[in-house]
């Protein structure tokens, strides 16, 4: 029978030697993890981390913040959560440094598990945001759901902004950008710099350009 005790000192080994490997302040990572665990959040957050809106965010599995080096990011590179609506990770996550989330009072944001978001990718909602489980999303990414202003013009067609929906295991390629009312099926790629505003309920396709269209169909991607 495993001892629970020894459990509990191999996985802090294991973040310990991890959070090192990656140039990460162990000494300033515990306290806030172990602050965190006491108000149910299991969040595992780097020393240039900033939560705001604790209260708002669920933790169904473990969420670093800022943790794992990508190469071109920066040690100190800060991560800022603002969290006013609903920010719900379903399990294991991992959110790269850099990366920004503004998430609206009437806001919802849902993330799957087993994904990444890597650094300095924006997270700006102010309605709705859906990611599915085993996702990869690339560094310097955009997720917009909305215009913020309004442009009134002849022959307008008038649409009820309805959030920005990915599916599962959905790569989003470096640079890429998410727009309002936006959906992306199962296992789909994206490829880099494209700007996606439409519904690709298509899925395992490969979509690109600006503005993003179908590329390839029936594609696999690991």
């Amino acid at each position: 029978m495993s001892n629970p005790i020894y459990n509990l000192l191999d996985k802090v080994t294991s973040l310990y030697i991890n959070l090192k490997k990656n140039q990460v302040n162990p000494f300033w990572v515990f306290p806030r993890y172990l602050g965190y665990k006491l108000q149910h959040k299991n969040i595992i957050p780097h020393q240039k981390t900033t939560i705001v809106g604790l209260k708002n965010i669920e933790t169904g599995g473990s969420v670093s913040i800022g943790i794992t080096a990508c190469g071109t990011d920066h040690k100190n590179d800060p991560t800022i959560i603002r969290a006013e609506g609903k920010l719900i990770f379903k399990g294991d996550f991992s959110i790269g440094r850099g990366c920004r989330f503004d998430i609206g009072p009437r806001a919802k944001v849902v993330i799957g598990k087993h994904g990444y978001i890597n650094y300095n990718t924006n997270i700006i909602i102010t309605k709705q945001l859906e990611i599915g489980d085993s996702c990869a999303i690339g560094w310097n990414c955009q997720f917009l759901d909305t215009d913020f202003h309004e442009i009134n013009y002849d022959d307008k067609k008038r649409e009820e902004d309805q959030g920005i929906k990915i599916g599962n295991h959905v790569w989003i390629g470096c640079n890429s950008k998410i727009y309002k009312n936006s959906v992306i099926a199962n296992s789909s790629v994206v490829a880099s710099d494209s700007v996606v505003k439409g519904r690709f309920e298509e899925e395992n396709v490969l979509i690109g350009g600006n503005p993003a269209h179908i590329l390839k169909r029936n594609i696999s991607w690991k």
